[in-house]
């Protein structure tokens, strides 16, 4: 029973993830479409502050009460590791096509996974390795067939290197997330992750400024919305099943990534693409079992 039970958290907590995984997916195409007329510090400030507008709504709505002086402090990290993510891998995007950016990405969780053994104390089983290694294997594959292709300039290195540094960061910030997910409350989580990178980042923001045009307001709440919405799946996700069984659902982005990619911008996945998403859905099987 035990066991039934366990199993059962985790197929829910996958579900949530790769949930959680298209909505910020989708979030990111609309950053990437963003990018094109706006500064990468400015389009990052406006997914926090738009994001603030309904994490408040959320914490008000359900009575959350303050947090303590703990919780502000390791929050206050989290926001500042936060920060380093958004404002690296929207670089990356605005450098990169979205298929492209999202693949390098996936060195996050082997980063993820690593970072859970060494700070959590997690588990590390050979089928856990084997999924992350496959996973890992499908980014080589779509990497290499584009680099192979020779659609690699020098714009696209400083891309590359920024998603790199995001994964970093990335990984770091769903540890600390890990960390506090069954301590502080959705709302109390998504408040400070909002709120916090949006006051770090409002002063950069000013120096960059470009006044929206109307159009673009409404797309901006929605990223704010996107993002508030994706990390609720996320947070609830993390709360329930350690993260190194949760990394490789990550590799699950690149479906999510070639779908808006094509919708967005007509980039259609070449074989090198498709081949390294057969990888990614053989991690993703091998995630979810025990």
């Amino acid at each position: 029973m035990a066991d039934a039970q366990l199993a059962a958290t985790l197929k829910r907590a996958i579900l949530l993830a790769v949930v959680g995984e298209g909505i910020l997916s989708l979030m990111d195409a609309i950053v990437k479409l963003q990018s094109a007329h706006y500064p990468v510090l400015q389009i990052s400030f406006l997914r926090f502050a738009a994001g603030s507008l309904f994490a408040v709504v959320m914490f008000v709505a359900s009575g959350t009460r303050w947090p303590s002086a703990e919780s502000v402090r390791f929050n206050a990290v989290r926001s500042l590791v936060g920060v380093g993510a958004s404002v690296s891998f929207f670089t990356g995007l605005s450098l990169l096509p979205l298929a492209e950016a999202t693949a390098i990405s996936f060195a996050a969780p082997l980063i993820l996974a690593l970072m859970g053994v060494v700070f959590l104390g997690e588990r590390f089983g050979p089928r856990i390795g084997l999924a992350l290694l496959a996973g890992f294997v499908g980014m080589l594959v779509i990497v290499g067939g584009q680099m192979g292709g020779g659609s690699y300039t020098a714009r696209s290195l400083q891309g590359a290197l920024a998603v790199l540094a995001s994964t970093v960061f990335y990984a770091l910030f769903m540890i600390l997330l890990r960390l506090r997910a069954n301590h502080d409350g959705v709302p109390t989580l998504l408040l400070f992750q909002n709120a916090g990178p949006a006051l770090i980042l409002a002063l950069p923001a000013a120096y960059v400024w470009q006044t929206p045009e109307f159009a673009d307001v409404g797309r901006f709440l929605l990223i704010g919305l996107l993002g508030v919405g994706g990390h609720t799946f996320m947070i609830k996700a993390f709360a329930q099943a350690e993260t190194a069984r949760l990394a490789p659902v990550h590799y699950l982005a690149l479906v999510w990534g070639t779908l808006y990619g094509w919708l967005f911008f007509g980039n259609l996945p070449g074989v090198a693409t498709v081949a390294g998403a057969g990888f990614v859905v053989i991690a993703t099987l091998l995630a979810r079992k025990h």
